[in-house]
């Protein structure tokens, strides 16, 4: 059964803040307050995969990073001898 919770002396800024991720995320504000709740008390546990996929679009993204993929490579193949 679903619990009712009345949030008062919310910030007007922070008002703003969840209206506007609530359109992006085309939600309703308290789906969209439901969603970040849930979010950062239930962090979704990720396979190494998606781990994987997520470090290289991030490192993609940067510039001045000094390792390579093959220097990854190497350190990850070192580490199992």
């Amino acid at each position: 059964m679903a619990i009712n919770i009345t949030v008062k002396k919310i910030p007007p800024e922070l008002h703003k803040d969840l209206k506007e991720s609530a359109v992006r995320h085309r939600r309703s504000l308290n789906g969209e307050i439901i969603a970040l709740l849930e979010e950062r008390l239930r962090p979704r546990k990720r396979s190494p995969k998606e781990m994987l996929a997520v470090s290289r679009a991030l490192r993609k993204g940067r510039s001045g990073v000094w390792l390579s993929q093959e220097m990854i490579d190497h350190a990850k193949k070192e580490g199992r001898l």
